[in-house]
């Protein structure tokens, strides 16, 4: 009767494995269906993710044959519109673009976050990466790295440094700065970089590392300083702005990436259907003439490839934030 009973129970399981697969199959095959596609950007709109989401939104719909819509969701660095898909259904309807933050910071800096960085979502795909930019308003005394440096030492009163959010790229590449140059500064965090870039402009903060999508309008027209990109080479975009290299802090260069998050638990099927999607569309030449023109640039990757990048960043910004002990908790 035992031997009955257990090769019952194998039947049992391996029949439910097939048809598990099977749905998932099926599911894959059906999808999407005739309804919308939820992209949540975990930050206010006119910032660089916004503006990269919508880009990736608008051509994901022609891919897929079904509208792809962009829901605004900010907030806590980029942590409530993370959570609102972490507790989603895993049906590949709602996907989080996620920013290099939300893998490589959140892990390290929050201790009681509603969700998991690491358990509650799987990596679909890479979509963009930008370069970070230091910027100054133009009251600041400054052209330089090293006269910001200098004047931020040589003064009684603090500058004050805005990011789109406490625990984001702005905000933690600022952190770097500061303790790899030993400087202080006063974080003003913003629920988006938009509003802290308007902030600026209008001199009621005085520098920013941000993503120079958001600001190389203003750059351009004037408004804003460029003192160093926080890249490997200088854009072609500001030919003139001198890597921070160049700028005498060497070893600091942090782009920001991009990449699409689902559900835990999405189908697998689907996941590669949307990472075939993304990829695709990161590869062709209209979208990095898009990307360019903001001076974004694509970053094709698949789920592995996604998830590798993830745990080289993760390896790098643990001695980063412990260095500079840095801790949101």
């Amino acid at each position: 009767m035992k031997k009955f009973n257990i090769k019952l129970f194998g039947i049992r399981f391996i029949s439910g494995i097939i048809m598990a697969c099977s749905l998932n199959i099926a599911a894959a095959a059906s999808y999407p269906e005739e309804r919308p596609i939820k992209l949540i950007v975990p930050f206010a709109p006119g910032g660089s993710v916004d503006i990269i989401g919508r880009l990736l939104a608008d051509n994901l719909s022609k891919v897929l044959g079904q509208q792809v819509i962009v829901e605004n969701k900010s907030g806590a660095g980029g942590t409530l519109g993370a959570d609102v898909v972490a507790k989603s259904p895993p049906d590949g309807y709602t996907l989080l673009l996620a920013a290099s933050s939300h893998q490589a910071f959140h892990p390290l800096l929050y201790k009681r976050l509603p969700y998991d960085p690491r358990k509650d979502f799987t990596q679909v795909a890479l979509f963009a990466t930008v370069p970070n930019v230091l910027v100054v308003n133009n009251n600041v005394p400054v052209k330089s790295v090293r006269e910001l440096i200098s004047l931020s030492k040589s003064r009684g009163q603090k500058l004050f440094m805005g990011s789109s959010g406490a625990g984001g790229v702005n905000h933690l590449i600022g952190e770097f700065f500061q303790f790899r140059t030993g400087v202080k500064f006063e974080h003003v965090p913003y629920k988006g970089a938009g509003l802290a870039n308007n902030d600026l402009i209008g001199g009621r903060i005085d520098l920013m590392f941000v993503n120079m999508p958001t600001v190389l309008a203003q750059i351009k027209a004037g408004k804003l300083r460029a003192l160093a990109v926080a890249s490997d080479k200088r854009s072609p975009l500001l030919p003139d702005v001198p890597t921070m290299a160049e700028a005498g802090v060497p070893d600091f260069a942090v782009d920001s990436w991009s990449g699409v998050l689902a559900p835990a638990g999405t189908p697998a099927p689907i996941v590669d259907k949307l990472s075939q999607a993304i990829t695709g569309i990161a590869h062709s030449p209209d979208v990095a003439k898009s990307l360019g023109g903001i001076g974004a640039e694509p970053r094709a990757g698949n789920s592995k490839e996604y998830k590798n990048l993830v745990d080289f960043e993760l390896k790098r910004w643990t001695e980063v934030i412990k260095s500079a002990n840095i801790s949101l908790d």
